[in-house]
């Protein structure tokens, strides 16, 4: 809440300073302006393609949570709201008035009163552990809690498929490059279905400038903690993983990392993991290149290009498509590739680098939650083999967990939502039916 407490604290230092002077008409202009503010975004559903210049602001993701989707969710059932502390002494009576006057507005307005509802999910004293965003010139947020629609949410209380869904948060993590516009269509998916969903994706920065324990590692243990201090609130709460690529896939495993080392109890809410263009169960070099050229490059590299038609893929109805021609890499692509593979032939075989990657990948082939798992991939992804995928699929099922998987054929890498919408949104809706929420299934 850092944005909302400097646009609060601004006013009370300039009427201790000027006293009677024009804080009276700034203020109430500032209010206004808040209020309208709060009153659009409750008008709102939640953010898209088209609107995202309204999410870049500087402003918490508190700030975009709307009054109307609040007011039946327990977890905001208690109001903690800071004062300003102001030294009557140190102003004249005008100015003591005004105070006053500030004091009373600021703890009836229900604009503030929603905002800070909001930001109850954290205690105050952590603030950043609940309202991450990247400091400096960056308007991109770290990470952002979407609330279920609410046309979703069951008021009466009477429907337990609308109860579990409402107290299952789904977290997705985005993959290399991605940005929270990114990953918009698939939290507005989830909302639209009844469920809460975080977007997390990382700055580009601080995957190239990676340190063991640094900055990246840092900010996932602050969603760790946010999600900690959630399920902790009331019991039935759970969690749903949703990764995207092999960037998203690690950054699942160091979180259950830190749920082991923080609170192994945590991990038995892990109710399902989804698991999308992942996994390469060990640190690869041609595949780790491949992903920070299509980074770098985005719809330029080919890595962003699939089979010729989803249709003529599918009536060959087999893994490998027959009869499309191979694109080739241009010139520039091919000679970055190059490259990429030999700097990354050296840095993922540092001493600190590879034991760091051993042990999440250690992990995540051998201690994952006990929760059924779904794999979304493509015989046609160009940074992930599906050999790969489906190789990890089987250790997986030998392991004695539930899975799941659906090859798409013709998709390129962490685009078949957008290829084949349909097929996608199924997929996921009949793995939480049958695995995750069965008593979905039950009451549909």
């Amino acid at each position: 809440m850092g944005t909302m407490s400097g646009m609060l604290q601004r006013p009370v230092v300039a009427a201790a300073a000027l006293a009677a002077a024009s804080v009276s008409t700034d203020i109430p202009s500032k209010f206004q302006h808040l209020g309208s503010s709060d009153r659009a975004s409750s008008t709102e559903g939640l953010s898209s393609s088209g609107h995202d210049s309204e999410f870049l602001s500087e402003s918490s993701w508190a700030s975009h949570i709307s009054v109307s989707r609040l007011a039946d969710l327990s977890f905001v059932a208690r109001i903690r709201v800071p004062i300003p502390n102001v030294n009557s002494n140190m102003i004249t009576n005008m100015g003591s008035k005004f105070v006053r006057d500030f004091h009373s507005s600021f703890t009836s307005s229900p604009a503030l009163v929603n905002l800070y509802q909001s930001a109850e999910l954290a205690n105050v004293p952590k603030p950043r552990a609940y309202t991450h965003s990247i400091p400096t010139t960056r308007k991109e947020d770290l990470y952002r809690w979407h609330l279920p629609q609410p046309s979703t949410v069951d008021v009466t209380g009477d429907s337990e498929c609308s109860s579990a869904k409402s107290r299952t948060v789904v977290v997705l993590l985005g993959w290399l490059g991605a940005k929270q516009k990114h990953l918009n269509r698939y939290a507005e998916w989830y909302t639209s279905k009844g469920f809460h969903a975080i977007t997390f994706t990382f700055p580009m920065s601080e995957i190239i400038s990676y340190q063991v324990g640094g900055k990246a590692e840092q900010d996932v243990e602050l969603l760790v903690n946010h999600l900690a201090d959630w399920l902790e609130e009331e019991q039935g709460k759970n969690i749903v993983f949703h990764t995207f690529s092999n960037t998203g896939w690690l950054t699942y495993g160091v979180m259950l990392e830190k749920f082991h080392k923080q609170d192994p109890s945590l991990l038995g809410r892990i109710k399902g993991c989804v698991v999308d263009s992942a996994p390469v169960a060990a640190p690869d070099p041609q595949v780790w290149a491949s992903g920070f050229s299509a980074a770098f490059l985005k719809k330029q590299s080919i890595a962003t290009k699939g089979h010729s038609t989803l249709e003529d893929a599918r009536r060959e109805g087999s893994v490998f498509v027959k009869g499309v021609a191979e694109q080739k890499p241009a010139v520039t692509e091919a000679a970055l590739l190059l490259v990429l593979e030999k700097l990354f032939g050296v840095v993922l075989n540092l001493p600190t680098v590879h034991r760091r990657l051993s042990d999440v990948l250690g992990l995540l082939s051998s201690r994952q939650p006990s929760c059924p798992q779904l794999y979304i991939y493509s015989s046609a992804d160009r940074v992930i083999p599906a050999s790969s995928v489906e190789s990890f699929i089987e250790e997986q099922r030998k392991s004695g967990h539930e899975v799941r998987a659906c090859n798409f054929i013709s998709t390129p890498h962490v685009d078949h939502f957008r290829n084949d919408p349909q097929l996608y949104t199924s997929q996921l809706t009949e793995f939480f039916e049958d695995c995750v929420l069965k008593c979905c299934k039950k009451s549909s």
